[in-house]
């Protein structure tokens, strides 16, 4: 999820663990130990673009690093806030919540997480976006509230409790939804005559009523939309795999780590004598008067007999253009 949510959701986790004993320090504690997972990007700067990606939520999205980090955090803290005397291991509790709760709710996400390395084991339900502000805002609302009151108050406990309870239920919720959106995307191909082998969906950016979804068959990727507002039938578009015109390719060892960071749901293709790796996950960013793109879209080069992958640049005008284009959608299809 995006950082201010994690923080927000490390605070709130900082204040049932010390808040009563420590304030609003349990929310700023609480806070730091929500962004400290995603440090791992800081690997963008030292590594290619294609190992970086491989370590973003890896070990430090894992068990282990919670378990690793928290008593090395906890004495640290303890050593600065030594005015508490509480010793280090209410501190490392605190912190262990913080960096565990981070890969907990960004197994929700497209992207998942490594919650169990050093198993190469990738959670990921798909059933929330990175940023969705029905889920951030109560809680965020919550936690400003718990400011203003007493460490020892019961309200600022209450408070805290109900940002952390709507923000569980809504999150559940999205799995309810989800199993609703894929029976609708399986009804839609049967009555299409579609013969798939497998179903991905996931929600649209910021929200959970406009819903994507990725089917596979035979020779093509076929990709479509639901929204609970359509009254119009579900329509898909059909994209060929391509597999004999890229094989090739795919012997090289970089493009074949692209496949496995894909999950098989990827096509290569090859434009203006280049050719570009679609990750299909994550859907088509459209853009005015020109194709959609794929969210995420990597160059291939050969460089010293090797394949090399640079990721596409985005612009700020497309994401403008996918604001206006997303609501319009929201709003539904009819008939």
């Amino acid at each position: 999820m995006d950082s201010l949510t994690q923080i927000v959701l490390g605070a709130a986790v900082g204040e049932v663990v010390l808040g009563k004993k420590v304030g609003n320090k349990a929310l700023l504690y609480g806070g730091i130990a929500g962004t400290i997972p995603d440090l791992d990007v800081i690997a963008n700067f030292f590594t290619d673009t294609i190992t970086s990606i491989e370590l973003h939520r890896g070990f430090s999205h894992s068990i282990v690093f919670s378990v690793l980090m928290a008593p090395i955090l906890g004495w640290m803290v303890n050593n600065i806030e030594r005015g508490y005397q509480l010793g280090w291991k209410p501190w490392a509790k605190l912190f262990f919540w913080g960096l565990f709760t981070h890969p907990l709710l960004d197994a929700f996400t497209t992207w998942g997480t490594q919650l169990f390395w050093p198993f190469d084991i990738r959670l990921a339900f798909n059933s929330i976006f990175v940023i969705d502000p029905m889920y951030t805002l109560p809680f965020l609302i919550c936690l400003i509230l718990v400011l203003f009151f007493n460490r020892t108050s019961k309200t600022r406990r209450r408070i805290n409790q109900i940002g952390l309870t709507i923000s569980s239920l809504y999150l559940v919720s999205t799995l309810v939804i989800k199993g609703v959106v894929n029976r609708k995307f399986e009804e839609a191909l049967v009555a299409q005559n579609i013969p798939y082998l497998k179903i991905s969906s996931r929600p649209a950016a910021l929200n959970t009523i406009l819903w994507n979804a990725n089917v596979e068959t035979k020779e093509s990727y076929w990709i479509g939309d639901y929204s609970f507002f359509d009254t119009a039938p579900i329509q898909f578009t059909e994209y060929p795999k391509n597999r004999s015109a890229s094989q090739e390719l795919e012997g090289y060892p970089n493009v074949q780590r692209l496949i496995t960071i894909s999950e098989g749901w990827y096509i290569l293709e090859e434009k203006n004598q280049q050719w570009f790796f679609y990750d299909l996950r994550f859907g088509l960013i459209p853009r005015k008067d020109q194709p959609p793109f794929f969210a995420f879209e990597y160059l291939l080069e050969k460089q010293n007999g090797k394949i090399q992958a640079t990721e596409t640049e985005k612009t700020g005008r497309d994401a403008q253009y996918l604001l206006a284009v997303l609501w319009k959608r929201i709003k539904g299809n009819r008939l």
